[in-house]
């Protein structure tokens, strides 16, 4: 009888525990659940005093966006792109800065290099095609200039945008930072740190439009269109010297000030020490490389309009495939760049431009 009784009272024990303990997870459920729906309707936090405070930690935008961009040794890679060379036009199935970022992925030891390279953008859709790239991205401000379409060589508004280029990069070097400067026309095959971070006595390694056959001839026809600065005393008042030349150069764009610089005594003025590049391993359509296992970049230069060069780049980045798809079976072949047809012609055909 008591056994029976004693049953009863065990289990009505049990009934109440569970019931207790089912009530309090329920309360502590819709506790958070409130939380979560509060926390939904505030954003997660403020994004601009976010931005504000990175910002003053590292100094300025600049400053930011470099060290963001930085490889350990405060090196950077830079190219300054407008909508012209970011944004495809109705006509095309690709931009050039597609085309200088594919490089990247095809090159041999490219690959990690893309996350060391600052895109420079001078007009909004250009920074917004870079973010939505998930690139490094900077925004330069242009005092007012529009500089978002195709700016023909040596058309006013090209050597108005080589001068801005020319004060940013001259900034970049006052914060303290080395650089590779690359047109994005410039397509990487290899990677270029293995030759020009050898020597760290040399403060300036340029690329040419014609190699002849001295790589300390200071009478080599320049290009800044892919070249390697050290951030240093020597360079800044190199840089200083040529941006202040920019009013007193009608007719020429900044390449051409930088060249009559050197060839008027810059270089040993400021105690400087330059490499002129040889184009079997920095090559342009000017000058092609004699040797496709030694060349590591390949600049579209002597070209006139975006439009060839999307092309003729595209033609050589399919030699490039090539070679590396026959490489390991025949390593003494001999593969022959293909010719440069739509750059020959720009010069000589009516342009459509692009972007404007």
């Amino acid at each position: 009888m008591r056994k029976t009784m004693e049953n009863p009272l065990v289990s009505l024990a049990t009934v109440s525990l569970l019931f207790i303990g089912f009530m309090l997870i329920y309360q502590c459920f819709s506790y958070f659940s409130n939380q979560a729906i509060l926390r939904q309707k505030e954003p997660l936090f403020d994004q601009s005093n976010l931005n504000k405070s990175n910002t003053e930690a590292c100094g300025d935008t600049l400053e930011c966006a470099l060290a963001k961009a930085s490889m350990g040794n405060k090196t950077v890679i830079i190219a300054v792109v407008n909508r012209a060379y970011a944004e495809q036009d109705v006509e095309s199935d690709t931009t050039m800065l597609d085309i200088f970022l594919n490089s990247f992925w095809l090159g041999e030891g490219t690959r990690s290099l893309i996350h060391h390279i600052l895109i420079v953008a001078v007009d909004q859709i250009a920074y917004d095609r870079c973010q939505f790239l998930k690139l490094n991205c900077f925004r330069l401000e242009t005092d007012g200039v529009d500089f978002k379409g195709e700016k023909v060589y040596m058309s006013q508004d090209f050597v108005k945008m080589m001068w801005k280029r020319t004060q940013f990069l001259l900034e970049v070097l006052k914060h303290g930072y080395n650089f590779i400067f690359t047109d994005t026309d410039v397509v990487w095959l290899r990677d270029p740190f293995t030759m020009l971070g050898k020597n760290e006595t040399e403060d300036l390694q340029i690329s040419l439009d014609g190699y002849l056959g001295d790589p300390w001839l200071q009478s080599s026809p320049i290009n800044t269109g892919f070249y390697f600065v050290r951030s240093n005393k020597k360079t800044i008042s190199l840089y200083e010297k040529w941006y202040a030349q920019k009013d007193n150069s009608t007719g020429k764009k900044e390449q051409d000030v930088l060249s009559d610089l050197i060839k008027g005594g810059i270089i040993n003025q400021l105690g400087l020490r330059v490499r002129f590049l040889d184009t079997l391993y920095f090559s342009s359509f000017c000058q092609d490389s004699k040797d496709i296992r030694a060349v590591i970049t390949f600049h579209a230069a002597c070209c006139r309009s975006i439009t060839a060069k999307e092309r003729d780049l595209k033609v050589l980045l399919s030699d490039w495939k090539r070679f590396k798809k026959f490489q390991p079976n025949n390593s003494s072949q001999t593969t022959k760049w293909s010719t440069h047809t739509w750059c020959t012609q720009s010069w000589g055909n009516s342009l459509k431009v692009k972007g404007n």
